[in-house]
Order: C-alpha cells, then structure tokens, then sequence
C-alpha cells in the first residue's frame, strides 16, 4: 500500500503545478487540489480496509482468529 499512497501524493503534487503552468487559476488550481486529495484520502481508506485494517484476525463477534467458540 505504500507505493499507492506515494503514487497519490506526487499525483496530488504534480496536477496543481501543470494546471498553474497551463494558466488556470490559482482558485480553479487549489479547488482541483482539493478533489484529487479528497480522492486519494478516500481510495487509502478503502484499500486500509479491504485489505483488513486494524481488525485482521478478529471475526464480526470479536472472537480471535484461532479461537474456538464456546
């Protein structure tokens, strides 16, 4: 996950500066800054989660992964 999160950051960095250098506006640059980072905040929070987050190894019940149930 940490080459993606990178990946998204320099992207984050790079779209604003090639949009100033382009002519758009400073408003329009940050507003685009903005979404991307929003975008990229939430596809972090999905890839945390569908890969197990903070909760790998615990069952909906809260049991432990190798724990037989009473």
């Amino acid at each position: 996950m940490g080459d993606a999160v990178r990946w998204a950051a320099f992207a984050c960095l790079l779209a604003p500066v090639a949009l100033v250098a382009y002519g758009m506006s400073a408003g329009g640059t940050a507003a685009a800054w903005a979404g991307l980072a929003a975008v990229a905040c939430a596809c972090r929070l999905l890839l945390h989660h569908s890969r197990g987050g903070a909760g790998a190894g615990r069952s909906r019940d809260g049991a432990g992964a190798g724990r037989i149930p009473d």
